[in-house]
Protein backbone atom coordinates (compact mmCIF):
# COMPACT_ATOMS: atom_id res chain seq x y z
CA UNK A 1 0.00 0.00 0.00
CA UNK A 2 1.35 3.05 -1.17
CA UNK A 3 1.58 5.91 1.85
CA UNK A 4 -0.75 9.31 0.81
CA UNK A 5 1.27 12.01 -0.73
CA UNK A 6 -0.33 14.55 1.24
CA UNK A 7 0.03 12.43 4.77
CA UNK A 8 3.38 11.87 4.08
CA UNK A 9 4.65 15.71 3.48
CA UNK A 10 2.55 16.63 6.60
CA UNK A 11 5.07 13.66 8.79
CA UNK A 12 8.16 15.42 7.02
CA UNK A 13 7.45 18.57 7.83
CA UNK A 14 6.53 18.29 11.70
CA UNK A 15 9.35 15.94 11.92
CA UNK A 16 11.48 18.74 10.38
CA UNK A 17 9.99 21.35 12.32
CA UNK A 18 10.58 19.41 15.51
CA UNK A 19 14.47 19.00 14.13
CA UNK A 20 14.65 22.87 13.68
CA UNK A 21 13.20 23.68 16.77
CA UNK A 22 15.57 21.66 18.78
CA UNK A 23 18.23 23.30 16.65
CA UNK A 24 17.13 26.65 17.05
CA UNK A 25 17.05 25.99 20.93
CA UNK A 26 20.43 24.85 21.27
CA UNK A 27 21.97 27.68 18.90
CA UNK A 28 20.40 29.92 21.27
CA UNK A 29 21.53 28.55 24.67
CA UNK A 30 24.67 28.60 23.08
CA UNK A 31 24.43 32.18 22.13
CA UNK A 32 23.52 32.59 26.15
CA UNK A 33 26.67 30.63 27.26
CA UNK A 34 28.83 32.85 24.41
CA UNK A 35 29.98 36.61 25.07
CA UNK A 36 27.04 38.67 24.28
CA UNK A 37 29.17 41.40 22.64
CA UNK A 38 28.96 40.07 19.13
CA UNK A 39 30.66 42.92 17.71
CA UNK A 40 34.12 42.08 20.09
CA UNK A 41 33.79 38.35 19.76
CA UNK A 42 34.69 36.55 17.11
CA UNK A 43 32.26 33.61 17.63
CA UNK A 44 29.57 36.39 18.03
CA UNK A 45 28.79 36.89 14.71
CA UNK A 46 28.75 33.05 13.72
CA UNK A 47 26.42 32.05 16.66
CA UNK A 48 23.69 35.47 15.47
CA UNK A 49 24.17 34.37 11.86
CA UNK A 50 23.34 30.69 12.78
CA UNK A 51 20.37 31.73 14.63
CA UNK A 52 18.98 33.53 11.98
CA UNK A 53 19.98 30.91 9.38
CA UNK A 54 17.76 28.36 11.58
CA UNK A 55 15.06 31.12 12.24
CA UNK A 56 14.36 31.12 8.59
CA UNK A 57 14.29 27.52 8.03
CA UNK A 58 11.98 26.71 10.63
CA UNK A 59 10.21 30.00 9.16
CA UNK A 60 10.08 27.86 5.81
CA UNK A 61 9.26 24.68 7.01
CA UNK A 62 6.39 25.64 9.06
CA UNK A 63 4.87 27.53 5.97
CA UNK A 64 5.31 24.12 4.40
CA UNK A 65 3.58 22.58 7.40
CA UNK A 66 0.64 24.69 6.59
CA UNK A 67 0.43 24.51 3.02
CA UNK A 68 0.08 20.85 3.24
CA UNK A 69 -2.56 21.00 5.97
CA UNK A 70 -4.84 23.52 3.48
CA UNK A 71 -4.38 20.91 1.25
CA UNK A 72 -6.08 18.25 3.61
CA UNK A 73 -8.70 20.91 4.16
CA UNK A 74 -9.45 20.86 0.63
CA UNK A 75 -9.31 17.46 0.70
CA UNK A 76 -12.20 16.91 3.27
CA UNK A 77 -14.00 19.64 1.60
CA UNK A 78 -13.88 18.19 -1.83
CA UNK A 79 -11.31 20.48 -3.55
CA UNK A 80 -8.49 19.21 -3.68
CA UNK A 81 -6.53 19.34 -6.68
CA UNK A 82 -9.18 21.63 -8.43
CA UNK A 83 -6.80 25.14 -9.01
CA UNK A 84 -8.43 27.66 -6.80
CA UNK A 85 -7.87 30.91 -9.40
CA UNK A 86 -9.07 28.94 -12.66
CA UNK A 87 -11.25 26.04 -10.90
CA UNK A 88 -9.78 23.54 -13.70
CA UNK A 89 -8.50 20.56 -12.37
CA UNK A 90 -4.74 20.10 -11.35
CA UNK A 91 -3.10 17.72 -13.58
CA UNK A 92 -2.06 14.43 -11.51
CA UNK A 93 1.81 15.09 -12.30
CA UNK A 94 2.02 18.53 -10.40
CA UNK A 95 0.06 17.23 -7.70
CA UNK A 96 2.34 14.47 -7.39
CA UNK A 97 5.56 16.93 -7.51
CA UNK A 98 4.09 19.46 -5.27
CA UNK A 99 0.85 17.77 -3.29
CA UNK A 100 0.22 21.00 -1.71
CA UNK A 101 -0.38 22.85 -5.14
CA UNK A 102 -3.43 25.15 -5.19
CA UNK A 103 -3.18 26.14 -8.84
CA UNK A 104 -2.68 24.34 -12.03
CA UNK A 105 0.55 24.93 -13.77
CA UNK A 106 -0.94 27.53 -16.21
CA UNK A 107 -2.43 29.50 -13.32
CA UNK A 108 1.05 29.22 -11.38
CA UNK A 109 3.04 30.39 -14.23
Amino acid sequence: MTADPLDAERAAALAQVEALTREFDEVVAASKASNADDEHDPEGATIAFERQQVAALLESTRARLADVEAALARRAEGGYGICQTCGRPIAPERLAARPSARTCIDCAR
